[in-house]
């Protein structure tokens, strides 16, 4: 097998059910303060990881939190792992900026994102 599909995990995000108080504990833990400060998502960007915040689990209704794996075809990505046993949850949605995201559960459950930017 050739090099590695995928870029790596460079995402993760967190459902949360107090942002504010989340945004200071994971401002204390990374030591930067969030590229992205809203109502509903903050963000920070720490040594090449972007770690996220989502207050209620967010629309995808997330639990527990979700790694997302960088990938350069998102859909390409999800046809392989949906035929190697995989199970759609979310189909590709464009989060803006040209970001798009889905994610699919594993045979035991887990939660894994995909992440394209174009």
């Amino acid at each position: 097998m050739a090099g590695s599909s995928t870029q790596g995990i460079k995402t993760v995000l967190h459902p949360v059910s107090d942002l504010e108080r989340a945004k200071r504990v994971y401002g204390a833990l990374l030591g930067v303060a969030p590229t992205a400060d809203s109502s509903y998502y903050v963000g920070f960007d720490a040594e090449g990881q972007h770690i996220g915040l989502v207050p209620g689990g967010g629309p995808q209704q997330m639990s527990s939190p979700v790694a997302y794996w960088h990938v350069s075809d998102i859909e390409a990505k999800l046809a392989e792992v949906t035929a190697a046993g995989a199970t759609l949850k979310e189909s590709p949605r464009d989060v803006g900026g040209g970001r798009l995201v889905a994610s699919f559960t594993d045979p035991d459950g887990n939660v894994l994102g995909l992440v394209q930017d174009t």
